[in-house]
């Protein structure tokens, strides 16, 4: 294994990676930051302050988006437990991009690193993407469009899938209690084509298979599915280095 990114939905994790990296100075252990409100939502001088400290990757809002918000409300009673408020948007009432998004883009461009698009509405990804094309961002990842609570059409992924964008598929997704199947991934990877595509696992969650032992799993399975060897190669390695600057 050449390099692991460490992903968490409350803090900035390229701290914690810098100094794991000293222990296993044989593996690359990078780290980003996704924008919820722990960290103040869509908020520049964290994007900045991550990237000063070695992030390489930034997601839009995850736990706290208004997507992920609206999925976690369904079927709850109005005296059920539940996570307050409406969520984040990066969208005004019109429809257009928040000027603080625009902000955020030109930072991620500037240190050309990952900016991938978190738990938001189909709507709002493909806003993002035309706006991080427009401000010449080369490494835009959407994140588990397969996923529940994502669920990007296939029309969708197929008409974003140019240069620049690539599509992250999570093995966790086949695991939740509304699963992808790992058939559906494999489709949706020959529709889009692997050269478009990263896999990785989304584990590291208590109670799940551990992320190492989560991708020897996927990656057999979708062999099994009739997936090549060498684009499996392409989606894990060759692809993520890239994205990763590796």
């Amino acid at each position: 294994m050449r390099a692991v990114m460490i992903k968490s939905h409350i803090t900035l994790t390229a701290d914690r990676a810098a100094t794991a990296e000293k222990v296993v100075p044989m593996v690359r252990v990078l780290g980003g930051l996704a924008l919820n409100a722990a960290v103040g939502g869509l908020n520049p001088i964290a994007v900045e302050v991550a990237i000063r400290m070695g992030a390489r990757q930034i997601w839009m809002p995850t736990s706290s988006a208004a997507r992920d918000m609206a999925y976690h409300r369904r079927g709850r009673t109005a005296g059920a437990s539940a996570r307050g408020g409406a969520g984040i948007t990066i969208l005004r009432e019109d429809g257009s991009l928040l000027p603080v998004v625009h902000e955020i883009i030109d930072l991620v461009a500037e240190a050309d690193i990952i900016l991938s698009t978190g738990h938001l509405s189909p709507e709002e990804v493909i806003a993002l993407v035309a706006a991080a094309r427009s401000h010449g961002l080369r490494r835009i990842l959407v994140t588990h469009p397969e996923m529940a609570i994502s669920n990007l059409p296939l029309h969708l992924q197929q008409s974003l899938g140019q240069p620049d964008v690539w599509f992250e598929h999570c093995f966790v997704s086949t695991l939740f209690s509304e699963p992808t199947p790992l058939a559906e991934i494999a489709a949706r990877i020959r529709a889009v084509g692997p050269e478009r595509v990263v896999l990785s696992t989304d584990l590291g969650i208590a109670g799940f298979p551990l992320p190492v032992d989560g991708m020897r799993s996927y990656l057999s399975s979708l062999m099994e599915l009739g997936i090549p060897w060498r684009d499996l190669l392409l989606m894990t390695r060759d692809n993520a280095a890239y994205l990763l600057g590796i």
